[in-house]
């Protein structure tokens, strides 16, 4: 599944909300190869995703509402959404044009009529959605088009494919987390160990316990924790970094096995150190466009040194929250709106704070003075 258009209306905290993960034109020499849609060289897609913002401005919301859309399109069911809508008294809206198997641009749509949650009876949820076939020279926008003004047929989510994803979010505060694991395949604990050696050198080895089913055992000098079923025995003696690395070492290992199409990773490196997250991201982009398949990487960050690595401009997305806007209190920037030559440096722009995105500090220092 490729996500190619959100729009959100009174779900969490967006109104109005609009992102886009199409691009006008092929980028010449890009650091990320093949960004469009297989066969289709003209549906240009962005398959990194670097989403950044300051606290509070919806990236890990804007994950969940994905989730609960692709877990729509697993059972059909939209209760799910009814537990995010923000004002009760108000519609709520989602629209999401996406590409799945069989290969088509397909738009979903959800309208919550106002009072619904309150008053059930009588109100009809609208939901449905449509596709159109993409044609060998069309783009996103031509697709998108006929869906705007023609009367496209109606598909049933159980007949989409949507070949797979994987959401991770930071949870390090919950010892009873559960960590995915790839037990199957020998690639896996291979990756794991590397991963977790170089967030802690003081451990020896990770290595399978066959007299146990989905079980293995990470060794340190003095001690041994057992993770089975993907619950660790001993929270505590890991580092919060270091069971960070349990979830990076499943999309890692996902990535090199060809797991999933969709990843949404939110925050998975806040315990790791800056040149340890860069170089994973690096492996993931390499992994994710290595096959010429059709992936998608979300990757949510605060780290300010990610703007130095030579992704196109394209890839950068920065949210910002407005309280003050009541009609669209979050807003999608995309950086290669602003910045056109290739000599702009992001970087510069984002300590300049072109994009407005910058915390307040005035309320913090204003304690200086008690």
């Amino acid at each position: 599944m490729i996500l190619m258009d959100i729009r959100a209306d009174n779900l969490y905290s967006f109104k109005n909300f609009h992102l886009n993960m199409s691009y006008p034109k092929k980028i010449v020499d890009s650091s990320v190869e093949e960004e469009h849609l297989q066969g289709y060289p003209n549906f240009r897609y962005k398959k990194v995703n670097i989403i950044m913002g300051g606290n509070a401005t919806g990236k890990t919301s804007l994950g969940k509402m994905m989730m609960l859309f692709a877990n729509y399109l697993r059972d059909g069911s939209f209760n799910r959404f009814l537990s995010v809508i923000d004002e009760k008294g108000l519609a709520a809206r989602l629209t999401i044009d996406f590409v799945a198997d069989p290969i088509a641009l397909y738009r979903f749509e959800i309208v919550i009529p106002a009072f619904f949650v309150d008053e059930p009876e009588g109100k009809r949820i609208e939901s449905r959605i449509r596709y159109t076939k993409i044609g060998l020279r069309d783009n996103y926008e031509t697709c998108a088009e006929r869906l705007d003004l023609q009367e496209c047929p109606v598909i049933d989510c159980q007949e989409i494919d949507a070949l797979g994803w994987y959401f991770s979010y930071p949870q390090d505060a919950w010892k009873n987390k559960t960590y995915y694991s790839l037990e199957g395949d020998d690639r896996y604990l291979h990756i794991l160990e590397r991963i977790l050696k170089s967030l802690d050198p003081s451990i020896r080895e990770v290595i399978r316990l066959p007299e146990l089913d989905n079980t293995y055992a990470i060794k340190l000098k003095n001690h041994s924790v057992v993770i089975k079923d993907g619950k660790i025995n001993d929270t505590d003696i890991l580092s919060s970094g270091t069971k960070a690395g349990l979830d990076i070492s499943y999309i890692m290992a996902s990535l090199v096995c060809g797991l999933h199409m969709l990843y949404y990773c939110d925050e998975l490196f806040s315990y790791v150190n800056s040149d340890v997250e860069k170089a994973c991201l690096s492996i993931m982009i390499d992994k994710l466009t290595e096959k010429r398949e059709n992936k998608q990487l979300f990757f949510t960050t605060h780290n300010t040194e990610i703007l130095d690595m030579q992704l196109p401009k394209h890839a950068f997305t920065f949210l910002r929250k407005t309280v003050e806007d009541e009609r669209e209190p979050i807003k999608c920037i995309c950086a290669a709106e602003y910045l056109k030559r290739n000599t702009d440096s992001l970087k510069h722009a984002v300590e300049n704070d072109l994009f407005a995105i910058s915390p307040r500090l005035d309320m913090l220092y204003e304690i200086a003075a008690f």
